[in-house]
Order: structure tokens, then sequence, then C-alpha cells
């Protein structure tokens, strides 16, 4: 075990009831090799960059040499999968090796996915690939830089092993980070055993680490479920105010932290469609782009019954507690998404009046197959950005023409009230709320193909880097921002890590 004066492990988790966890540490993989590090990420977290990157900080990212204080542990949990309820699911290939404080004092997890079986592992082999561990980096640095709360990506790192899927493919482990890794499925854990104390010793644990404004409320518990809908319902509203769809909703992948968590069959949508779906196992749709709201309702009600014992010794009184909160998810969310789908048309202050002229703008790109991210990013060049532009591109004139001879482009310009004096101001809103750039999946399956396969890390990296600037502007034939021709797009994607 290596002592890094650089790294102070805590273990707060690790100091609960072993039956919250398994001990258990990385398997040995046969030659480690370091191929993405996230540099601006691991300062944030008071780690040595320099280090990080050097023969002993690989070996620390990949567990191979574990840090003193590190005391490495698979989680244990639950889950409702595809509405389907399995008792014990449990950290199969993921391993918690400790904790850290960020700069701002806050607790991070740092966590192993793909670095071996755990008594939670059932018949899996405990590895991920390396196409799948990337995918995951590229999306969730994606996610953060848009702002939309999710767990982040600290390495990835090859394992210098042959992998059997479909067909041999090069080993790998995804080093993550997350405020907690405390799911759902977490709480369903111990309510399917009827272990009420647990339940309790879990809520007051994620309270003092992540909702500690319960503390100071009446009924710690009923504020804590309050925060958690809250959090929950602004997650999607901001999911669906990107055109992302997260693929696998189960319990097990919601996280009571509030962060978007497990990138599997995830995508964001090129041509808009409300029943879309990537997720090649989803066949009747219940993880869609329009059932996400839903499913998130569903998977809070399910986290609500977890909680009953400690709402109100009065079952009864729980029951209906625990009713009234979740019924004020359906407004909170409505709000949220009119927030943010409001300003994404260039209104400031959008009224729940706007949810008409949003729905119809949603409709319009329906009808017409256009293209979610540009549909609303080209709003900016109908307001006062480049006309040239438009006047001269030869793509996506689809667009523009079909936004400008609809009845919505009228409404939407006497809602906006367009003149002179305000148009920069609309200018700004709009440019702030709609990134330029998504990670489309044609892309990322070539730059993945390209590095792979082809050893092109450099495509791999400018990604990154042109991601990292989501707001940035871009011309209509920026390759990256190009949805894909009939014969390039991506349709489904697979639970891979």
């Amino acid at each position: 075990m290596e002592n890094h004066s650089k790294v102070r492990f805590e273990n707060s988790y690790n100091s609960l009831p072993e039956t919250f966890f398994k001990r258990v540490k990385p398997e040995k993989m046969p030659n480690v090799g370091l191929f993405l590090v996230n540099q601006k990420l691991s300062e944030k977290l008071n780690l040595d960059y320099s280090w990080l990157i050097k023969r002993d900080g690989i070996q620390f990212l990949s567990g191979q040499n574990l840090i003193k204080d590190s005391k490495p542990i698979a989680l244990a949990y639950a889950g409702h999968q595809f509405g389907s309820f399995v008792p014990q699911l449990g950290d199969g290939r993921a391993i918690l090796l400790g904790e850290v404080k960020d700069k701002k004092g806050n607790l991070k997890d740092i966590h192993l996915k793909g670095s071996g079986k755990t008594p939670f592992s059932r018949s899996g082999d405990g590895r991920a690939t390396l196409g799948p561990v990337l995918r995951e980096y590229i999306i969730s640095e994606y996610m953060n830089s848009i702002n939309i709360p999710t767990t982040r990506s600290l390495a990835a790192i090859t394992t210098g092993e042959k992998v059997i899927r479909e067909k041999i493919l090069p080993g790998a482990i995804l080093v993550r980070t997350a405020s907690s890794h405390i799911r759902v499925g977490t709480f369903q854990y111990f309510a399917a055993r009827q272990m009420t104390k647990e339940i309790k010793i879990l809520s007051d644990y994620i309270i003092k680490r992540n909702f500690q404004s319960s503390l100071s409320s009446k009924n710690i518990y009923e504020s804590f479920l309050m925060e958690i809908i809250k959090s929950q319902a602004d997650l999607i509203s901001k999911w669906m105010s990107v055109g992302f769809i997260h693929g696998v909703m189960n319990t097990d992948n919601t996280c009571l932290s509030g962060e978007t968590i497990d990138y599997g069959p995830c995508a964001f949508m090129d041509a808009f469609d409300y029943n879309k779906v990537f997720s090649s196992i989803d066949y009747q749709g219940r993880y869609s782009y329009k059932n996400q709201p839903n499913v998130m309702l569903w998977n809070l009600t399910r986290f609500a019954e977890t909680l009953l014992p400690l709402l109100d010794k009065n079952i009864d009184k729980s029951i209906k507690k625990a009713e009234e909160m979740l019924g004020e998810f359906a407004t909170l969310y409505e709000s949220s998404w009119i927030s943010n789908m409001g300003r994404k048309l260039g209104i400031d202050t959008p009224k729940i009046t706007d949810k008409n002229l949003i729905e119809e703008f949603l409709n319009l790109m329906q009808s017409n197959e256009l293209d979610f991210n540009n549909s609303f990013y080209y709003l900016s060049f109908l307001v006062g950005n480049d006309k040239n532009e438009i006047e001269t591109s030869s793509n996506n004139q689809k667009i523009l023409s079909t936004i400008q001879s609809s009845d919505w482009y009228i409404k939407w310009k006497t809602r906006l009230n367009i003149n002179k004096k305000n148009s920069q101001k609309i200018l700004k809103i709009l440019l702030i709320n709609n990134p330029s750039i998504v990670p489309r999946n044609h892309i990322v399956e070539k730059v993945l193909n390209d590095a792979i396969n082809e050893n092109k890390k450099d495509t791999l990296n400018d990604f990154l880097n042109a991601l990292n600037e989501p707001y940035k502007i871009r011309i209509f034939d920026d390759p990256y921002t190009k949805p894909p021709l009939p014969n390039e797009e991506v349709n489904q994607t697979f639970c891979g890590t």
C-alpha cells in the first residue's frame, strides 16, 4: 500500500454497517496504461496531475496500488430494471476506492468501473471495454460543460486485457467521481428486507453529506424527500431541454445526489421525435424521450415508499404526506421545464403562458423532422446574428425556411417584440442557453473508432476540446454541428460499461 502525501482519502461510507457493502480490492490487470486523464477535474479534486500521469499515479487510478487510507468496497443496492424488481444488484464491476475533498470542501467519491469481479458480480466478468468507457467520458464531461448535474470522468485506463463481448475488445477502467453513489435502489435494497434501522442510517448519512439544509427542518425526513423530488424534477427538465435521452432510467440508475449517472445507451436526439428511443433493449419505449418525466416520478414514488416508516409513526399519515409531496413533482417539473425551454426561445423571464409557444415549436420540429439542437441554435440567426451566413450556407436551409414560413414564427416574434433596442439582449439570451454543439451519436462513434482502432487520439482530443466550448458561436458548416446523413445515423446504443 503506497503512501502519497497529495492524496487524502476519507471513508465515510465505509464507516456504515457492513450490510451496506462488501470489502473487495480491484483485480490485478496485466498492463495498465493511461488513455485519458482529466486535468481540470484533477485540479478541482486537489489531486496532483503531474503525479497522476506518471507510473505511480496510473497504478493508483487503476486500483493496482492502493493509497494509504483507501478502503475499497463494492456498494450494495437493489433496483427496478425496466419495471421489474431485482432485490440484489450492487456494484458488480465497480469499486469505491474512497472519498476526497474538492477545493470547496465537498466530499467526492473516487469510483472505478471495470475493475474486476465483486461479490455482486453474479455471472458478470467484472470488466469494461474501452469504447463504452470513452463514450461515458465524452458525454458526462459534455453534460458538465452545459451545467447539467452529472457524475464526472477523471480518467480512462487501458488494462492490457482482451475482453470478450460479441467480439474481442480492449479492456478498460473508467475512473468516475460523484457527490455520492447512493441510489433509489440503495434504499430499496434495505426496504425489501424490511431493515428500517438501516434505512434511517442511510437517510441520516446522505442528509448529512448532501442535504444539510434538511437538518434544520421540523420534520427532517419530509424535508429530505422534498429536496430529492425538487432536484430530480430540475434534472429531468434539463435533460429534456437539450434533447438528451438517458436510455435506462432504472431505479438503480437514479442517483439521489441529483446527478446524471450511468451513461449506457444514452444519446442526444438529431431529428426531433417525442417517441425517440436509443436503447437496444427498450422494446416498449419505456425510457423514450417523452416518458422521462413520468418515469422519474415513478422512480421517486418507489423511493418515497422506502421512507414511509420515517415520515410518521402512523403509516396512513406517512402515505398521505408522501402522496402530497409526490403530487408536487408535476408542478415543479413544468415550472423548471418552462423556464429552461423559454430561455432557449430567447424569453428573458418565461411565464406559464409560454407553454403553448414552446410546445408549438416542438410540434413544428416533430412534424417537419427538424434537428433538435440546430433548430434552437439557429434562432439566433433570425434575431441578429450574421445574416450573410444564412444567405451563403448551403446546408440546413430547411430549418430556417420551415421556421420562417410557419405561423409559429409570427407568434414568436410577437412574444419577443423584436426591435433594434432589445434584439441584442434577446440574442445574448439565445446564445447562452443554446449550445452550438452536442456529442452527436454518429460523430461519437466515428471518434471512438478512430481513437481505438486507428490510434488517432488527436481526433478524440479535438472533439473533447470542442465539446468543452459548447456555447462558442459556430458556423453552419462546422462538421461537429452537422446532423447525420441517412447512411450515418446511429439509432441504437448499448449498455456497454
